[in-house]
């Protein structure tokens, strides 16, 4: 069963960590992340850009609205998507808790949609066959 991780950090806290510090504690993220491979539960996953750095759609009266960065009101934004392959969700926090992510900021932990996830799969596999006999 695959799970989405979400680990929330504060920016400003990040960014002021000294840049040893920094280093260390993604240091220390990488590694867990390479047992999480190793036992085959790493599923996928990547880290963000800073929030400033992107931008939020939203649709409002017909039409698509850009607007900078998030607008959440937290000072918590996502840094970093994993998805994980557990057994259920008392495995995933079991997984989950010995990150050192956690040490940074919460995670928070969603079952994947499998059946969305298979209808996007599917969606895929037609385009790419679609675009192979054009």
């Amino acid at each position: 069963m695959k799970f989405v991780c979400l680990g929330y950090i504060d920016a400003a806290m990040w960014e002021s960590l000294p840049k040893e510090e920094a280093e260390k504690a993604m240091e220390a993220c990488m590694a867990y992340d390479n047992e999480l491979r190793k036992g085959g539960h790493f599923a996928g996953g990547g880290a963000l850009s800073a929030p400033q750095n992107g931008v939020t759609l939203r649709h409002q009266d017909g039409q698509v609205r850009v607007t900078d960065g998030p607008f959440i009101e937290t000072k918590e934004q996502i840094g970093g998507i994993l998805l994980l392959e557990a057994r259920d969700l008392n495995h995933a926090i079991q997984l989950m808790s010995k990150h050192p992510g956690v040490r940074m900021g919460p995670f928070e932990i969603r079952p994947a949609d499998d059946a969305m996830n298979l209808l996007i799969l599917e969606m895929s596999e037609r385009l790419a066959r679609e675009a192979e006999a054009s």
